[in-house]
């Protein structure tokens, strides 16, 4: 054994430190600014395309942060409402949420329109998105179960809601907002996932 063992050691164990101190403040400095953990989330489909690619990196926000002129109560713009205001390449925000029920990753899509408690939204709704529904007695989800947002995949050729991907969105189901995408990083975290 040589003298330079414990010194080598000691370097070793500094640097390890260092790079974790530094994974720890990016962390911590993403989550400053982001408001929500994890602040990024990599798409897993192709039903946002040609927006939003499978393995784009989607950088988040929780849904008070940086709001949108038209934002609801809870910070969210509906491409409805959203007055030239848009997000990931659409009107509105997209939005990352979760029914209570769903087992699998979140689901991100935009926040087509906001719905009340017994609502009969078919004569809101596009005809081309409720997939062959020729009245709200048709149409899954309508009258609304409860108060929430209508939402859809950009590439989507049906609202979630009439193919009953989930009920109307509750505002307490959607964990963060989509702010801006980097192609292809997440590809990384999928290939992780599947190994795991």
């Amino acid at each position: 054994m040589s003298d330079d063992s414990p010194s080598e050691a000691r370097a070793f164990a500094r640097d390890a430190l260092e790079t974790v101190a530094l994974v720890v403040a990016v962390g911590a400095v993403l989550f400053a600014v982001s408001g929500v953990w994890p602040p990024m989330v990599a798409v897993e489909s192709g039903s946002m395309q040609p927006t939003l690619e499978r393995g784009d990196l989607v950088v988040v926000t929780s849904e008070g942060r940086y709001v949108g002129p038209a934002a609801d109560d809870h910070g969210v713009v509906t491409a409805n409402a959203s007055e030239g205001y848009g997000r990931l390449g659409g009107p509105g925000d997209v939005v990352v949420y979760a029914p209570p029920s769903r087992a699998e990753s979140p689901i991100i899509h935009r926040a087509v329109f906001r719905v009340e408690d017994g609502e009969n939204w078919y004569d809101r709704a596009d005809d081309s998105y409720v997939d062959g529904a020729d009245s709200c007695a048709e149409l899954l989800n309508c009258p609304a179960p409860h108060a929430g947002y209508v939402t859809r995949g950009d590439d989507n050729d049906y609202y979630d809601q009439a193919r009953g991907i989930a009920s109307p969105v509750r505002p307490d189901w959607v964990r963060a907002k989509g702010q801006f995408h980097v192609p292809y990083l997440g590809e990384l975290r999928l290939e992780l996932q599947k190994l795991l």
